[in-house]
């Protein structure tokens, strides 16, 4: 895996056991997703299921962000249903792709995390986050259902009541709170969170790989039979909000810079 490859991802190999990835979108200072980098996340995680070459992975951002949700000029190109089906399957593969990784993923989270950012940053295996970093699963504040492994990950981190709580409305989740909440393993400062993780992915990479991967394989058993209830039925109807007037509307009051009026259409 190399940078040639790639154009909003970088790679680099630490001390031969250690892949860090960096998210570095050349025309997104936060690293928003568009159809480039959706496609490159797709591939990226497909690639890392055949990745020998490390023992574990790091992967962060690069920036003020993670990653920080979708690029609100991608969206109005997802109304052709041609478009949307491909995003769908694309969306599928990316998550489960991610969660049969055998490498130790350790996400660095330097910034925002918004939408599958932040899908992307709780599936990891374990999260280090800086004090300035924000989670947040923002779906419903443009009229959609959070479709990309949001309504699977975040109750399985923090339990139904608060998951509902944080989806339905959006809502920023901090550092401290996300680490009291259990989102999160560790907050660090900002400017040691990437180094802290990489101590941490060393850490693993110099442990027996079998072991390590295949208890991670069994972990994430857990949360594959939840992506199996939960995750086709959250993609159709996140396909049928992108389908509404209310995720039009919601496109048109932040082109006119205004609160949306969401009719329930």
């Amino acid at each position: 895996m190399n940078d040639a490859d790639y154009q909003t991802l970088r790679f680099d190999t630490l001390d031969g056991d250690v892949l860090k990835i960096t998210i570095d979108h050349p025309n997104s200072a936060m690293n928003a997703v568009d159809g480039l980098l959706h496609e490159e996340f797709t591939r990226l995680f497909h690639e890392l299921k055949q990745q020998d070459g490390a023992r574990a992975v790091l992967l962060t951002g690069e920036g003020r962000a993670f990653s920080a949700g979708g690029d609100f000029s991608w969206f109005p190109t997802l109304q052709d249903p041609v478009k949307l089906e491909h995003l769908r399957r694309d969306a599928k593969q990316l998550i489960w792709d991610l969660l049969e990784v055998e490498l130790p993923i350790v996400c660095a989270l330097n910034g925002a995390a918004a939408g599958l950012g932040a899908s992307i940053a709780l599936l990891c295996d374990t999260i280090y986050m800086a004090k300035s970093a924000v989670i947040v699963d923002p779906h419903v504040r443009v009229g959609i259902v959070a479709g990309d492994g949001g309504t699977v990950i975040w109750p399985m981190a923090i339990g139904p009541a608060l998951a509902k709580q944080y989806l339905m409305t959006g809502d920023a989740v901090r550092a401290e709170e996300a680490f009291r909440l259990g989102l999160v393993n560790f907050v660090c400062d900002d400017a040691t969170v990437v180094d802290e993780a990489l101590a941490f992915a060393r850490r693993l990479a110099v442990g027996a790989p079998l072991a390590v991967q295949y208890t991670k394989q069994a972990v994430n058993k857990l949360v594959k039979d939840n992506l199996n209830v939960a995750f086709d039925h959250a993609t159709a109807l996140e396909i049928v909000t992108f389908k509404s007037e209310d995720h039009r509307e919601a496109l048109a009051a932040h082109m006119e810079k205004r609160k949306p009026r969401f009719k329930g259409i």
